[in-house]
């Protein structure tokens, strides 16, 4: 039968609860019976003081045969008897002398003799018996003896008891300690280890992943979770492969309408030039003639640049790695555009010189060309282009950054910048292949690239890249 995690729960703070009750009960119950036995030692020495008393005054006045002295016993007597019947009364079930009532009645007895001796001395009488004497004596004797066995017994089986206390409340402390470990190792294999799996599926989640996590097998809601949560881990991949087959038909057909496109205007351009020259071959205008085989030239330039660009694009991923300097590398992407960076435009280098990192040199120093190119583009009237990179933004790798003035990045299509063929140039002008080619050479390093940009307010491209390659080969 499976339980509920909350039963299990219940169940395990039901048993603590019990066991706790049954010690506290026992624990009270010797602290009761203790306290009851303390208030009958209390009153058993107060009795046996009483009586000693008594005997005190019976002697001085069988030493003295002065009044007052039997007058005094009898006092100490009567006091002797409430005491004892108030013990009985209270505590007699608690105590371990069961015969009180024959104490009781010698005290009786005592007290008669005594009695009968101050009547006999108010009557004049003033020589006693010696009888009457032994009587006295002997019956003071009894009492006096079975009082002190009576408080020494107690006494006795007070301490035996207090010490059995002790030892009742250090053993109720084993079965405590046993069912506290108990609970805690169920709560650790019942309810904090399966938490701590969901927990690591949800940071899974979080990250993109989404292969199924780890069975476990608690019989409770736990484990239909967990259940639950790789059926949809199951779900989730279906559908992702789905999504990704669909983007990736998506991509072709973008891809192929953008060559199309591409390749289509120099195509038409061509076929318009070679029509136009056979409609005139048998004119003598060479200079037209020169014109449009000249213009035909440059279109066919066109598409074997736009084709180199998608040879780029699609061509193997592969790298040779070397450590480098990057400071040395953006002064070399700087020093081979050169000629292309108008006279109004100025550089702001703000890069250590001690950033070393495994990197393939030629296609990250593209990478620095192609951005400053198009921050060049992106500033008509001039500008300023800061160039930035610190190793303390991650223990892992540095950061650099290529930050524009120009005139800013619409947020409509910020999103589209990295599509392939995606550009905002005049036709003519630009592949639209250009930063696609960028965000994958960043991929294949292990690092990633990505845009900020307000209207008005310039571009910031911030590309993160490892200081090792996670491949570490060379090629």
């Amino acid at each position: 039968m499976k339980i509920s995690i909350r039963g299990k729960i219940f169940l395990a703070f039901t048993l603590f609860i019990c066991l706790s009750a049954l010690i506290w009960a026992r624990s009270y119950y010797s602290q009761y019976v203790l306290n009851q036995k303390i208030q009958i030692i209390v009153g058993e020495y107060d009795l046996f003081n009483a009586i000693l008393e008594a005997r005190r005054y019976e002697k001085n006045y069988f030493l003295s045969f002065d009044r007052k002295n039997i007058a005094e016993a009898l006092y100490y007597v009567r006091q002797t008897e409430d005491i004892l019947r108030n013990i009985l009364n209270k505590y007699g079930k608690y105590t371990l002398a069961k015969n009180l009532d024959q104490r009781i009645a010698e005290l009786v007895t005592y007290k008669e003799a005594l009695s009968d001796l101050l009547k006999l001395h108010e009557e004049g009488h003033l020589v006693v018996p010696p009888d009457t004497i032994e009587f006295i004596r002997k019956q003071g004797r009894i009492l006096t003896s079975n009082l002190r066995k009576i408080v020494k017994k107690e006494s006795a089986f007070t301490r035996d008891l207090i010490g059995k206390s002790k030892t009742i409340h250090l053993l109720a402390l084993i079965p405590v300690f046993i069912l506290s470990v108990s609970i805690a190792l169920f709560l650790n294999f019942n309810v904090n280890r399966p938490l701590k799996t969901i927990e690591n599926a949800i940071t899974k989640i979080a990250s993109g992943d989404f292969d199924n996590i780890p069975e476990i097998k608690t019989g409770d809601e736990f484990e239909s979770l967990v259940n639950s949560l790789n059926n949809m881990f199951d779900e989730l991949n279906k559908r992702s492969r789905q999504l990704m087959k669909a983007k990736k038909l998506a991509s072709l057909g973008r891809l192929t309408s953008g060559v199309a496109h591409e390749l289509n205007n120099p195509l038409n351009n061509i076929s318009t030039s070679l029509q136009i020259l056979i409609e005139e071959l048998e004119e003598n205008d060479l200079e037209f003639k020169k014109e449009l085989l000249t213009g035909a030239e440059k279109e066919v330039e066109r598409g074997k640049e736009i084709v180199s660009s998608l040879l780029e694009f699609a061509r193997e991923r592969t790298l040779t790695l070397k450590q480098v300097n990057f400071k040395d590398l953006v002064d070399s992407a700087i020093q081979h555009i050169q000629s292309q960076i108008p006279d109004d435009i100025h550089f702001n280098i703000e890069v250590l010189d001690d950033i070393q990192a495994v990197m393939g040199p030629k296609r990250i120093e593209r990478v620095l060309m192609n951005l400053i190119v198009n921050a060049v583009h992106a500033m008509k009237d001039g500008g300023d282009i800061t160039i930035r990179a610190k190793n303390e933004w991650d223990e892992n790798g540095f950061s650099f950054q290529v930050i524009d003035t120009g005139e800013g990045i619409p947020e409509n299509i910020i999103l589209k910048v990295f599509d392939p063929f995606f550009t905002t140039k005049e036709v003519g002008k630009g592949s639209g292949l250009g930063l696609s080619i960028i965000y994958g050479i960043m991929e294949l390093h292990g690092g990633n690239i990505s845009v900020s940009s307000e209207v008005g307010n310039g571009t910031t491209f911030t590309c993160f890249l490892p200081f090792n390659h996670p491949d570490q080969r060379e090629l």
